[in-house]
C-alpha cells in the first residue's frame, strides 16, 4: 500500500491500494490531519484502528503509528463489479447495419471513392 502525504492539502495522508475483503476494488483512505513523520512511502499489509476520538492506529508489523485526524474518507472503486453487475447494452439494428456498410464500402477502392465524394459535400 502507498502513502502519499501533502501537508497543504485538508488530507494530508492518504493510504492506496488492496485489501484483503476486496482484492479486485483499489481503496484510498484519506486522513484529515497531519501524517507522521517516520510514515515511509510503502507499507506492507498494513491495517488501521480507530482507537480514541479522532485517534487511528496504522500497524504495518513491527511498526505502528499514530495519526491525529479529524476525519477519515474510505474510497472504493467499485467500478469493476459495477459494469460486471449491469449488461452492456445491444447496439441497435440500424446502427450496425450502417457501420457494416460504411466498413464495407472502405474495403474497396470504387467505395473509397463514394466515401470520399459524400465528405467533399
Amino acid at each position: 500500500m502507498s502513502c502519499r502525504r501533502d501537508p497543504l492539502s485538508p488530507l494530508g495522508l492518504t493510504l492506496i491500494g488492496w485489501t484483503t475483503d476486496y482484492p479486485e476494488e483499489k481503496v484510498s483512505l484519506a486522513f484529515s490531519g497531519a501524517a507522521p513523520d517516520n510514515l515511509p512511502g510503502v507499507l506492507e499489509d498494513p491495517t488501521v484502528d480507530r482507537i480514541g476520538v479522532g485517534l487511528y492506529r496504522i500497524s504495518s508489523p513491527p511498526r505502528e503509528w499514530i495519526v491525529n485526524a479529524t476525519a477519515v474518507h474510505l474510497h472504493r472503486q467499485i467500478a469493476t463489479a459495477f459494469y460486471r453487475a449491469i449488461p452492456p447494452r445491444a447496439t441497435p439494428w440500424n446502427k450496425r447495419l450502417f457501420w457494416r456498410l460504411v466498413l464495407a464500402l472502405a474495403a474497396s477502392h470504387l467505395g473509397k471513392r463514394v466515401l470520399l465524394s459524400l465528405r467533399r459535400r
